[in-house]
């Protein structure tokens, strides 16, 4: 009778589904919680509400929306990403985490890391200014762990270092550089990311319980996807990819996520329009601005996508796109210029920068580089078009 299964007694797989039913149900809950309530949190460690409120909003602020309901929901999509591919759903989407398939240790450590990056340095935040204490979910702690595989330790490495690293060279370059030159922040924050990333990299395979990059790809390699046909690049992929890269700078880069991304992000637009994009009023602008840059990249390089697997076509929707429509307060053709010419140019030029990267460096480096160096050069030049004003 050993092989008898007791229908009374609890299976880890029914264990498992009900955690992650309770996981949903959670941040359902937190999706309508952050819909009740703004962000604002000036550092004070005693407002946890706050604090908690931040944090999810920061999750969606490397698209510029900054809100705590699309921060939420990426994350729900970006779950039900993880689990489409673990069970080899034929509508699971690109595989997230940089095509690893371990979102949760990459996920977990930049989530882990934003909220250290709060607690260190919420103190900038006291007169209410606006810094980029973000910077750590989209750069050093998810690159670590992609870059030496999932584990304690280097989960821990890549949340504390991205804690310490980012932000203050984010900080430094917005108020040094971007504030004197009249650059967008974005220039600073994403300069700051591959200056990190860079000490990071640097430091990392100097530690002793630091495994050897890129090693673990070749013990864990991520499990195929059962009944999955090699994708055809046509109209349908393409819209796809497009869609898929509204969430590659979280190191997502899936359709599950980006579109719960959206949705948390319509949700909040609906209920308080002047919630997202720090209040700007310009979300609807900026996102059609994203996906427009997204599909021409795509589109323009998909040739590229087919010959590596990857290309870094996302680069102008989370940065050049969104400063420019900020900038120009959401003219149409400084937002049209901006989408096309990003999509042209942002990507050859992350591609070129990671393919000369030190060993041991993952290639994100080359990407947020490429996002301070195209908008840093294209936004100031959308001012001479005709009667566009700054």
């Amino acid at each position: 009778m050993s092989g008898v299964v007791d229908p009374t007694k609890p299976t880890y797989g029914s264990a498992l589904r009900a955690l992650v039913a309770v996981t949903f149900v959670a941040l359902a809950s937190v999706t309508v919680w952050a819909l009740a309530g703004g962000h604002t949190w000036q550092g004070d460690y005693g407002d946890l509400p706050g604090l908690a409120r931040w944090v999810l909003a920061a999750i969606s602020e490397p698209q510029f929306y900054a809100v705590g309901s699309a921060g939420t929901l990426l994350l729900a999509g970006g779950l039900t990403g993880h689990i489409a591919h673990r069970r080899g759903w034929y509508l699971q989407g690109f595989v997230q985490a940089c095509g690893t398939g371990i979102w949760p240790s990459v996920a977990g450590a930049a989530l882990l890391s934003v909220v250290f990056s709060a607690l260190v340095w919420g103190a900038t935040l006291a007169d209410g200014t606006w810094q980029p204490l973000f910077v750590p979910l989209v750069s050093v702690a998810p690159a670590v762990v992609a870059l030496y595989g999932p584990g304690w330790r280097v989960f821990l490495t890549g949340a504390v270092s991205g804690a310490l690293l980012a932000p203050p060279a984010a900080i430094a370059l917005v108020t040094w550089v971007c504030q004197p030159l009249n650059l967008p922040s974005v220039v600073g924050a994403t300069g700051g990311m591959a200056l990190a990333a860079a000490v990071a990299f640097t430091i990392c395979p100097r530690l002793p319980w630091m495994p050897e990059p890129w090693a673990w790809r070749s013990v864990v390699p991520a499990p195929p996807a059962s009944g999955r046909r090699p994708a055809q690049q046509g109209p349908v992929w393409m819209l796809r990819r497009a869609l898929a890269d509204l969430s590659e700078a979280q190191f997502f880069g899936n359709e599950w996520a980006s579109a719960a991304l959206v949705i948390g992000a319509l949700l909040a637009y609906a209920t308080s329009s002047e919630s997202l994009a720090y209040g700007s009023g310009l979300f609807v602008t900026i996102l059609v601005g994203q996906f427009m840059s997204a599909l021409a990249g795509v589109f323009l390089w998909r040739h590229r996508w087919l010959a590596a697997g990857f290309y870094p076509t996302f680069v102008p929707a989370v940065s050049l796109v969104p400063a420019a429509v900020l900038t120009y307060h959401g003219a149409l053709l400084p937002t049209v210029v901006a989408a096309l010419a990003g999509a042209l140019v942002a990507p050859p030029t992350a591609a070129a920068i990671s393919g000369r990267l030190p060993a041991g460096f993952h290639p994100f480096v080359g990407n947020v580089a490429a996002m301070s160096i195209c908008t840093a050069l294209i936004v100031p030049l959308l001012s001479v078009l005709p009667g566009v004003t700054s």
